[in-house]
């Protein structure tokens, strides 16, 4: 049983047998990993494991979560790309964001003007 209410998610999502299925489970029983929607679906009948259905990223229409503060949630992602912004910079210039001062970083390029044959 959960102890805080962490809101809820819809999957709608395609089956071969059912068609269109929509289903609304707590956020905490829909996650996504490796190009699928990982949804539980129950446990079995000691109730010792949990029954999931993985779902592949192309038969899902879509997912809508409630979230308390939307802001966090935008905040979370931003973060993350700006992590990712913040190692790509590092691997292929060498430095962090905070290594130029603000000024743009400047690459001389020379050209071959013997390039017209």
């Amino acid at each position: 049983m959960v102890d805080e209410d962490l809101g809820e998610a819809t999957i709608v999502y395609e089956t071969p047998d059912e068609g269109t299925v929509e289903r609304t489970v707590q956020n905490e029983h829909l996650a996504y990993f490796q190009d699928h929607w990982i949804v539980k679906m129950g446990e079995d009948e000691d109730g010792d494991w949990d029954v999931v259905r993985r779902i592949p990223t192309r038969r899902v229409h879509y997912v809508e979560r409630s979230v308390d503060e939307f802001e966090e949630e935008v905040k979370t992602l931003r973060n993350q790309v700006q992590s990712l912004a913040d190692d790509v910079r590092s691997k292929f210039l060498g430095g962090s964001e905070d290594d130029d001062n603000g000024e743009p970083l400047r690459i001389d390029v020379e050209s071959d003007d013997d390039s017209s044959s």
